[in-house]
């Protein structure tokens, strides 16, 4: 982002807080280990383009965390219960597994091809049903959840500072009791009413979407899903929880209103979301038939190291309007440096040269890189920064030569740099 730039210091990350509406500077609980916390997807369908932008951000985040010498514990789920997902199956004839596996290793796959580093064990919503009755019935204890004939809901009314993330006006809800009983709800908008937590068991239910529990025989709802696959893997407090911008609606609040209402303690510290991608200025969304998958640009002649290039040129909290144009643009810049890195990378046999010209200019390679991540993930500032100081080290090389030594010190810096971006090959 353009702002807060004063700031920064070399040193220190600072992240832009949805909680906090602030640029803070990143302290983790554990110093030793960072907990971490991103929305995975819901695999009844594949996931698209604006999908994998924001697990392109939430990546980069952990990359970046190890490349200051964090540890990071993260854990990404899948969501694989769900209205959705149940309406596939009655539509397709299928299992849920049917349904669902295809997808998953699709999304391992693609994840792979784009450099997004997954955690070798992924929950589902599915094999943590036993943590999601847990927190169910220490929230029926409290009687902030209630039974309402086989289902059981959720009273935002009972939580304190329910929805304090997104900034809820709560003197505008409603008094008179409403009930949501669908998992999610179309569009960018609230529910002003009680949430379900539990759908109760009906006959016409298949045998695989149904488990008898001491709360009764249902499934979980969409909205303890998530609370149940963090803490049952990361515990009650962590340090990040990311995801895109639409889960500030509803989704994410809901997180914590199931989580503290259970802990009493704060769930997460740092909040990030990452914006939408955008087709003919509309947002992209499986509703409105405007998807692009990653296989369709590969189609039209990008690689996965230009998609992920082009998605991280912009910074993960502004829109992007994805355009041949800028596509094409973004395809090149990317192969002109693959060029100018091996310019670098090659060297003059038995040069000697102004060797602390070139420690300078591999110090501004590192700085400018570290000033541009420090300042809430600008990746975008990050490449131009490295791309403007790279042109500076091949007119060095041009001019004096680089010899083995240096050549091997350069490698060493930008090894560590990709090993955050992943999008050189050398």
């Amino acid at each position: 982002m353009g702002s807060g730039n004063k700031r920064i210091k070399n040193n220190t990350l600072y992240l832009r807080n949805t909680l906090s509406r602030r640029l803070d500077p990143f302290i983790p609980a554990d110093r030793k280990l960072v907990r971490m916390f991103t929305c995975g997807p819901s695999i009844y369908d594949r996931p698209h383009i604006g999908n994998y932008r924001t697990y392109i951000y939430e990546d980069i985040l952990e990359r970046y965390l190890n490349y200051l010498g964090c540890r990071v514990k993260r854990v990404i789920n899948f969501t694989d219960v769900e209205d959705k997902s149940i309406a596939r199956m009655e539509k397709q004839g299928a299992s849920l597994a049917e349904v669902t596996e295809p997808n998953a290793a699709l999304f391992r796959k693609e994840a792979h091809d784009l450099h997004i580093r997954l955690p070798t064990y992924i929950p589902r919503s599915s094999t943590t049903v036993d943590q999601a009755v847990k927190l169910i019935q220490i929230l029926l204890k409290k009687k902030i959840a209630y039974r309402h004939g086989r289902d059981i809901f959720y009273d935002p009314l009972k939580f304190e500072g329910f929805g304090k993330l997104f900034g809820l006006d709560m003197s505008k809800w409603p008094t008179q009791k409403r009930r949501f009983a669908r998992d999610t709800y179309p569009g960018q908008r609230w529910n002003l009413g009680d949430f379900i937590l539990w759908h109760g068991y009906r006959r016409n239910w298949g045998g695989s979407l149904c488990w008898d529990m001491e709360i009764g025989k249902g499934r979980p709802a969409w909205n303890i899903q998530d609370p149940a696959m963090i803490t049952a893997h990361l515990g009650y407090q962590i340090d990040i929880s990311c995801g895109g911008v639409d889960n500030l609606y509803r989704h994410h609040d809901y997180t914590i209103a199931v989580i503290e209402a259970v802990s009493r303690k704060q769930f997460a510290r740092y909040w990030l979301h990452g914006e939408h991608v955008l087709i003919d200025g509309k947002k992209m969304s499986k509703s409105k038939g405007n998807i692009l998958y990653p296989g369709d640009l590969v189609d039209r002649g990008y690689n996965h190291g230009h998609i992920r290039f082009h998605l991280l040129r912009t910074h993960y909290r502004r829109r992007i309007t994805l355009r041949e144009t800028e596509l094409a643009e973004s395809r090149e810049q990317l192969d002109n440096l693959q060029i100018q890195i091996q310019k670098v990378l090659d060297p003059t046999l038995y040069v000697k040269n102004d060797s602390a010209k070139f420690r300078n200019l591999l110090a501004a390679l590192r700085n400018g890189f570290t000033q541009a991540m420090n300042n809430d993930l600008d990746s975008g500032a990050a490449i131009s920064n490295l791309g403007n100081t790279i042109n500076l080290l091949v007119q060095f090389k041009d001019q004096q030569g680089i010899n083995k030594k240096q050549a091997a010190s350069f490698r060493q810096v930008l090894t560590g740099i990709d090993s955050v971006l992943k999008v050189f090959n050398f």
